[in-house]
């Protein structure tokens, strides 16, 4: 039988295990609607993303095509997803498209839809409805969890001994738009209301959600019911089978107020919830469309909080915040959305309306797939003959990793034992990748470089009397952890060390004199 579980590693590293060994999932997710045929994937999906050296595919699932009929359940779209899936040689993340998508409840199906009574929406301070279902609705989450169950069980069913499928992202972009928190009459009652007893206990007060937490209180009681109905809901799939699940964030940001944001969701302020009230989930993930995603990284990679990427811009840019993110931050998964299009023509790369992109704060580069897929195929293949040495070094200082942080940002001073490299990363240029940066100290003097869009230079350590120069220096690539020399480099090649836009990697030996 195999398994797929995720658990912290000998060095103190969260690590998802697929058949007892490590798994990074070098991934991409598909759009919201390819996975809603079997042809769609059969003869666009598939064929567009096998030059990709992906691992594995993040893919939605859909309730209302599960259960079009209440008690009624149809799996055939998920079974044949697998045995795609297994003829690929791909591994499967499920996206579980049920109660909440994008801060809505669109893809509950018919029935749900049809009876708001049973299925009440959430509410606006002024009575008006919204088209999210409250996470106060119990009559919903018994529904959302019968119905994810029994997927779950399903999947245990036809792929325990295979592990096609290796976890499940449970709902999607949670939150509330529009409004700061569910104004319902059941809803007021709750918030009027001493605070529940372990959020009492996590924050130390016992009083009203406004009297404990102010200007905070609609999103952190939104926070608490949300994830509250998360964890009912994981609870429920995972007793039928148990594999990792997470859920993922819309991130807070510009203008600031809940609501502009999905109010509630598992948003960095509010993972002190998040954490505590569903803490079957083993992360909470960003989505990242803003220009500073290597801040987003270093926000939401910390311990007790594996780093899981399920959806990111998928331009040029993402090859360097993949080095980053697992070099760096031991990162359980990096996908880039909308996968499929980087086989096609940037210029029929589908985009959403400047007027959307403004409204939610997204960068329109983000959509620029120049250049994107060749870079991040050569990175991914990369990591994965990497993966040998990464395993070795990670969790030691012997090995660094950086990338560019923001337009401000023009380089790094990576100190090693012996030697201080002094990085330069290059301008910021449309349909190339950022600069990037990562060294593994092999040995006092020797080192193995890997970078993108930058130059290196190096020098003793401060007031020291000596010079530092080149004893050798090769050009390479990875196999099964072994570098692999293509050309010793000396005379004018050696003047200067420069990456470009594909993952360059070379084997350095310093001496001093």
């Amino acid at each position: 039988m195999c398994k797929s579980e995720f658990k912290v590693d000998e060095k103190g590293i969260g690590t998802l295990y697929v058949d007892g060994k490590p798994f990074f999932m070098h991934s991409g997710e598909i759009h919201n609607s390819s996975a809603s045929t079997l042809q769609e994937m059969e003869e666009k999906i598939w064929p567009q993303v096998r030059e990709l050296n992906l691992n594995s595919l993040i893919v939605p699932i859909y309730w209302e095509c599960i259960e079009p009929e209440e008690g009624k359940y149809d799996f055939s779209l998920i079974d044949g997803i697998i045995n795609q899936a297994r003829k690929e040689g791909k591994k499967l993340v499920f996206l579980w498209f049920g109660l909440w998508k994008n801060a809505e409840s669109m893809y509950v199906p018919s029935w749900v839809k049809l009876d708001s009574k049973k299925y009440f929406l959430a509410e606006k301070v002024n009575g008006d409805k919204i088209s999210t279902i409250s996470p106060l609705c119990h009559e919903a989450i018994e529904a959302d969890k019968k119905t994810f169950a029994a997927i779950m069980a399903h999947i245990k069913s036809i792929d325990e001994n295979e592990c096609t499928v290796i976890g499940m992202q449970v709902e999607n972009e949670i939150g509330l738009l529009g409004t700061a928190r569910d104004y319902s009459a059941k809803a007021n009652e709750l918030f009027e209301s001493p605070v529940p007893e372990e959020i009492g206990k996590l924050y130390d007060v016992a009083c009203t959600w406004k009297e404990a937490f102010k200007d905070n209180a609609e999103e952190f009681f939104m926070a608490y019911h949300f994830a509250k109905a998360v964890e009912e809901i994981t609870v429920a799939g995972q007793k039928e089978y148990n594999l990792p699940c997470y859920a993922n964030a819309w991130l807070k940001q510009y203008p600031w107020i809940a609501g502009t944001y999905p109010s509630g969701g598992p948003n960095r302020d509010v993972h002190k919830i998040w954490k505590a009230v569903a803490p079957s989930l083993f992360a909470l993930a960003p989505d990242v469309y803003v220009p500073f995603c290597a801040d987003v990284m270093d926000e939401y990679a910390y311990e007790g909080n594996a780093l899981f990427i399920p959806e990111i811009r998928k331009d040029a840019v993402a090859s360097s915040y993949a080095l980053y993110a697992q070099l760096h931050h031991n990162a359980v998964c990096f996908s880039p959305f909308g996968i499929e299009e980087l086989a096609l023509d940037p210029e029929l790369v589908d985009k959403p309306p400047m007027e959307v992109m403004i409204a939610l704060n997204i960068d329109p580069s983000a959509f620029d797939t120049r250049g994107s897929k060749e870079a991040l195929a050569a990175t991914y293949k990369l990591l994965d003959e990497l993966e040998p040495l990464y395993l070795q070094y990670r969790g030691t200082n012997k090995l660094q990793s950086y990338v560019r942080h923001g337009e401000y940002d023009y380089g790094c001073l990576v100190r090693c034992k012996e030697y201080d490299f002094k990085v330069g990363y290059s301008p910021r240029t449309s349909g190339k990748p950022l600069g990037s940066f990562s060294v593994f100290e092999l040995d006092d003097n020797k080192f193995l470089l890997i970078g993108l869009e930058c130059s290196v230079s190096f020098d003793v350590k401060t007031g020291e009397n000596k010079k530092a120069d080149i004893l050798s220096l090769e050009a390479g690539h990875m196999e099964n952890g072994k570098f692999i020399s293509d050309k010793r480099l000396n005379g004018d090649e050696k003047m200067a060390l420069h990456f470009g836009n594909m993952p360059g990697v070379f084997m350095l030996e310093l001496y001093k004199y």
